[in-house]
Formats: structure tokens, C-alpha cells, sequence
């Protein structure tokens, strides 16, 4: 799936304007960053952050070490194409760079290119009473001049910018409006046309589907503008978190399914939860298609846990296994490349700040565990000897469980129909 010509047009206006050889050259070269990266089975994606402790700090961020350890399990696995998540909060993009250029001094065949996050968010974010009528504009744009920077300083390993993550969604709490979005893509789209960063860099925002005009109640005149702006959509879908919130999303057996296997039960509902997530791509190119905007729509995450102790686990959804983790994973390498998408998995380790240390779901979207553990969708890959002479935590990259597919099959609990009531005011 190739992105079409009038994708960028727009986007390249003030360009134009400027310099019509600028633009030209700025269009030609996003078409070939993109018809080389994005749709390319040969280049395979992957969201990335290391950090291994319960909490995330500057101090414990993954030195340049343990970084390039982690580069070089996820380039055993194939993945070509990492996303990162901020430039400034945590030094671990500056590192992720500079641990890639290293790599490639100390082996010319190792290939890795990157999708760069600047974070985005509204004012007081973190605090008791953030303010989402109006942006962090120092912290902001602190986050887009270092992207700009690093862009320039990496042109052969920063293909993409990212402006903002689920940052324009409600449910989030450091979330903005759109127009803070648009923005700041201009101002990315500013430093490609004047040189401070390479003409061929994509710009985009990476945002859950119905932000991006999967629902309605999101459509404004600076969505429909910044839709024009981004060389392509990153498009976030999480059947996952669906099985719990999401009513349209038929997660428990239907009536004819209820005799059948744990584990038959459990392929269907899989079945079920990637259809709704076609639905929801869907959806966001249903409202292009309003606006008629011919743009190329890839997905910046999707994943599946692989336990939790509340909405997704025994007492809740039951969604949460390592088992069906395996079966979304594989539905969707199925679905992606029938369709030529980029997908960025989420995520290629776990990450224990994210549930501060405990059995939360939030915590263990890995593909690998903390300690190098390679989870049962990767078995096949352990098999064929891709990690031999890797390791993570000083632990040799070995199959979880002991590789004892029984021990994964005993835990199976049925598909459970528990769904999200939103409170209410009343007593």
C-alpha cells in the first residue's frame, strides 16, 4: 500500500509557497522514506521502551549498554523499525539513537530506523487538577525542538516524528485538543521546509482510532486540518482494554459456543476482538473519506497482556493470558500483512513502572518479560536459535514456562462477560 501523491499535498503548502523546488524535492523523498518503510514486510515494527525498574527515572533509564542489548534481541526477531515516546523527559530516545549508530559502526548489516515520539501534553498534566484548556507550551515545545535536533543529528535513523501520544483522546489525562496537535505538526512541517531537518522526514500523530475521527464526537475543523497536514495516519486499537469497556465488542462465548474447548472458545472471541478493531480502522477512513482525504492509515500500537489482577484477569474479563496473548499476536501478523499495514506492536518488553511493580495489566504487554523471557508468541523464534548467544538481566533469552505449552493450557479460563459501568453522580 503506497502513499498517494495528494497525501502530502497539502501538507507541503506553505513549502510551496516558500520554495516550489523545496516542495517537490520535500515529496519525493517523503514518498520514498514511505513506499520503502511503511506496508514493507521487510521491515517489521515494534514499540520500544526499556525501562526495567518499578518506578521510571532519569537515573534508572537504560544506560547505552543495556540499550544496545535490547536492540540487538529485537534485531534477532527481524524488527527494523522502533518507536520511541518522548525526546526530553527521560534521556532514553537520545540513547535509543545513539545506541543504533554505535551498532551499526560494529556491524555495517545491522539495519534500525526510528519513529521518534515528542510528547505532548496540557498544562498541570500530572497534577491534581490538570488543565486541558490549555497546553504545557514550555514542555511542548521543548519536546519538538529536541525531535527537530535529533532528526537533524540522526538523519539516517529518524524517518518519522510522532506529535503527541493518545493525546488528543479524553479518557487520558494529559490530553489536548486538536488544534495544540496541528500546531505543532506545522511547526515540524516548518523546520522540513527550511532545512532545519531532512525533507524526507514523515510527520505524523499517533493517537486511539476514535481521536482520529472514529467518532464523531471528536470532528472539528482542526481535526479535519490536521488530517490533511500528516503524511499518515498512526492509529491506536486495542481490542484488549474492548473486552472490558466496550460493548460492541462481544467478548464472552456466543450461545453455540459455550460447550465447546477453553481454548476453541477463546480463538473465536480472539476472532471476534480483531474484526472490531478492522471495524474501528474502518471507521477513521469512513471520516477521510468524508473529508476527502486520501491518506494511508497504519497502526502506531496495538497489544494484548499477558496477565493482570483487575478488569482483564480471573475475577474480571479473563482477557489477560499468555496463551491469548499469542492468538491476537498472531491474528494480527495475519491481518497486517494481508493488508500491507505497519503495525508498531505494543510492546516489545514489559515495563513494571507502568503497573508500579504489581500484576497490573499495564505492566506485562511484553513480548518479553523484564529479565529476557521470551513469551510464548516467540517460542517459534527461540526454537529456531535466533537468541543464541543474547541476553537480557544477564539472563540468556529462554522460552517462558520452562517452554511447557500444559502450563499455559491449565491457567485458560473461558472468555467472561464483564462489562464497564460508567459511574454515576447518584447515590
Amino acid at each position: 500500500m503506497l502513499l498517494s501523491a495528494t497525501a502530502f499535498s497539502l501538507g507541503l503548502t506553505a513549502c510551496s509557497v516558500m520554495n516550489p523546488d523545496s516542495a517537490s524535492t520535500q515529496k519525493r523523498l517523503a514518498l520514498e522514506n514511505c513506499r520503502r518503510l511503511l506496508g514493507n514486510p521487510d521491515y517489521p515494527a515494534i514499540c520500544y521502551s526499556g525501562h526495567r525498574k518499578d518506578t521510571r527515572t532519569a537515573e534508572n533509564t537504560p544506560g547505552i549498554e543495556e540499550t544496545k542489548e535490547d536492540l540487538r534481541i529485537l534485531s534477532a526477531m527481524g524488527i527494523k523499525l522502533i518507536r520511541t515516546y518522548n525526546t526530553t523527559l527521560f534521556p532514553h530516545s537520545a540513547r535509543i539513537l545513539q545506541s543504533i549508530r554505535e551498532l551499526r559502526k560494529e556491524n555495517p548489516d545491522f539495519e534500525m530506523y526510528v519513529m521518534l515520539g515528542a510528547w505532548i501534553q496540557c498544562r498541570n498534566a500530572l497534577q491534581e487538577d490538570p488543565d486541558h484548556s490549555s497546553q504545557d507550551t514550555e514542555g511542548n515545545r521543548r519536546e519538538i525542538e529536541t525531535a527537530i535536533r535529533m532528526a537533524h543529528e540522526y538523519p539516517d535513523i529518524v524517518k518519522i516524528i510522532a506529535v503527541g501520544n493518545e493525546a488528543m483522546v479524553h479518557w487520558q489525562v494529559h490530553f489536548v485538543s486538536a488544534q495544540v496537535i496541528l500546531e505543532w505538526v506545522k511547526v515540524l512541517q516548518e523546520a522540513r521546509c527550511d532545512g532545519r531537518m531532512p525533507g524526507g522526514t514523515l510527520i505524523t500523530t499517533s493517537d486511539n482510532w476514535a481521536a482520529l475521527g472514529g467518532e464523531k464526537q471528536y470532528h472539528s475543523e482542526p481535526l479535519a486540518e490536521l488530517m490533511r497536514r500528516l503524511d499518515f495516519l498512526s492509529l491506536h486499537t486495542y481490542a484488549f482494554h474492548d473486552t472490558y469497556y466496550n460493548p460492541a465488542l462481544r467478548w464472552s462465548p456466543l450461545p453455540d459456543e459455550t460447550n465447546l474447548p477453553v481454548a476453541e472458545q477463546i480463538s473465536r472471541s480472539i476472532e471476534r476482538a480483531v474484526n472490531l478493531q478492522k471495524k474501528q480502522v474502518q471507521a477513521v477512513r469512513d471520516y477521510l473519506n468524508e473529508l476527502g482525504i486520501d491518506k494511508e492509515i497504519h497502526i502506531g500500537e496495538t497489544g494484548w497482556a499477558s496477565q493482570d489482577n483487575s478488569h482483564y484477569g480471573d475475577e474480571g474479563t479473563c482477557a489477560a493470558s499468555e496463551y491469548t496473548a499469542k492468538l491476537f499476536y498472531d491474528a494480527v501478523q495475519k491481518w497486517i500483512q494481508e493488508n500491507n499495514l505497519t503495525c508498531f506492536y505494543f510492546e516489545a518488553f514489559d515495563e513494571p513502572w507502568k503497573s508500579k511493580g504489581t500484576d497490573g495489566s499495564e505492566g506485562h504487554f511484553g513480548l518479553f518479560t523484564v529479565d529476557g523471557k521470551a513469551r510464548y508468541a516467540l517460542w517459534d523464534l527461540v526454537d529456531e536459535g535466533l537468541f543464541e548467544g543474547l541476553s537480557r538481566e544477564g539472563s540468556p533469552i529462554v522460552k517462558t514456562h520452562g517452554g511447557d505449552v500444559s502450563a499455559l493450557l491449565k491457567k485458560l479460563k473461558a472468555p467472561k462477560h464483564l462489562k464497564y459501568k460508567p459511574a454515576t453522580n447518584q447515590e
